[in-house]
């Protein structure tokens, strides 16, 4: 979820407390709304995963402190991204504010770190190869980068366990939101190949292009991945796009099937 006042309304009368919510980054705000939400959904019971995007961070003073900040909010989790800003102080990458949070005291039992079964649009994939492998040992886990594909993540997943990379992976998908916000939203953090490859298949692009999306032959796909113990596939991470409500709702339905 993207922090807003709306969406935050949105989780309350629709997601219920068992589900574990992560809040977001965004470059067009201060890092602050994203702490300031984690803060109060957490006060409402929610197990709450707040982005600690470390190019806005500006080091190991302003880490000790947001560390002591979601702490006395109980927060054990957060998500540790490079972020899209450009650096404002020392870490100009995730693995730079992984190396400070291992020898911070914290109260953080989990720490994720992002994966990318597809190109990232920015950085070539030696370096996000490179990246993964620096930032296994800081991480407990991977939430892998939304992709349409899922013989691409069962692929990727093969990759990273014959490199060594034992992570446990959450893999990312789209819960059922709107097509054009889900097709400009894919554009920009890196799925074009996943986009092209829906182009070719004709009865899954229909689907797409019908109002809402569902991603259940993903999952069916991904699921039959899963049984395989060495993939380590752990569960999922629902890209909402801040439709919280249907995706909550489509959650409920798959759940009950």
């Amino acid at each position: 979820m993207l922090p807003t006042a709306k969406v935050e309304d949105a989780v309350l009368e629709s997601v219920p407390r068992s589900v574990t919510l992560t809040v977001t980054a965004s470059p067009a705000k201060p890092l602050d709304v994203t702490l300031s939400q984690a803060e109060r959904l957490a006060a409402q019971g929610y197990d709450v995963v707040p982005h600690l995007a470390a190019r806005m961070i500006s080091g190991r003073s302003e880490l000790t402190e947001i560390i002591a900040r979601l702490g006395a909010a109980g927060v054990t989790k957060v998500f540790v991204p490079g972020g899209d800003a450009d650096p404002v102080g020392d870490y100009h990458s995730s693995v730079d504010l992984l190396k400070d949070l291992a020898v911070i005291p914290h109260p953080f039992v989990h720490v994720g770190i992002t994966g990318y079964p597809e190109s990232h649009p920015a950085i070539h994939d030696d370096v996000t190869i490179q990246s993964m492998w620096d930032k296994r040992t800081y991480a407990t886990h991977i939430v892998s980068n939304m992709t349409f594909d899922p013989k691409l993540v069962t692929a990727w997943v093969g990759r990273l366990r014959r490199r060594g990379v034992a992570l446990p992976v959450l893999v990312g998908l789209p819960g059922p939101v709107e097509t054009a916000k889900l097709v400009a939203m894919g554009t920009r953090i890196g799925v074009g190949e996943s986009l092209r490859f829906l182009t070719k298949q004709k009865r899954t692009m229909s689907r797409l292009l019908a109002p809402g999306y569902t991603p259940e032959r993903f999952l069916s796909v991904v699921g039959h991945s899963a049984e395989d113990p060495q993939a380590r596939i752990g569960g999922l991470h629902l890209f909402t796009f801040n439709q919280v409500a249907q995706t909550e709702a489509w959650r409920q339905e798959l759940l009950s099937s």
